[in-house]
């Protein structure tokens, strides 16, 4: 079937619903993690040891965002409180020996530093993951930066 008779029976498919998703697209498979149809909800896997050592892992690239070497479930952040900054504010480093939050998040769109958190840098999971202590779902050969430069390349980045 041409990609043009497919995206036919799709648009038949979602104007009409009168046939069906694998009708549509054939009896055609594609690899994908998903390993279901797409209009079938697997059990999600259970949720993964999350790292809790507090040590700061290494970056693999420059400006890569730093993870998280600690649990945050149950942590609030949200447009009334942020609970990273409670340790990682500004101010709260000193008690809480965290590291603080980069200038980079004090500094707007139009690159001028403000004395408070710039609103786009405030919901921290958007860049910062915690690590979780499971198997790579697919294989991976990168090479870390510093390896290419000291032509290293065959050596894994951590």
């Amino acid at each position: 079937m041409t990609w043009a008779k497919r995206l036919a029976a799709a648009a038949l498919v979602l104007t009409c619903g009168l046939v069906p998703v694998s009708l549509a697209l054939g009896d055609e498979t594609f690899a994908t993690l998903r390993n279901h149809a797409i209009d079938q909800e697997p059990k999600p896997p259970p949720l993964t040891n999350e790292t809790n050592d507090d040590l700061r892992k290494p970056r693999n690239y420059p400006e890569q965002p730093p993870t998280i070497p600690h649990k945050i479930r149950d942590y609030q952040v949200d447009l009334n409180v942020n609970k990273c900054l409670t340790c990682h504010g500004r101010t709260a480093v000193g008690q809480s020996q965290a590291p603080m939050v980069s200038v980079t998040h004090y500094t707007d769109r139009d690159g001028q530093v403000r004395a408070f958190m710039s609103p786009r840098r405030y919901f921290c999971n958007q860049c910062h993951v915690v690590q979780a202590q499971a198997r790579p779902l697919v294989g991976n050969d990168f090479v870390d930066v510093e390896a290419l430069v000291l032509g290293l390349g065959d050596k894994k980045g951590d």
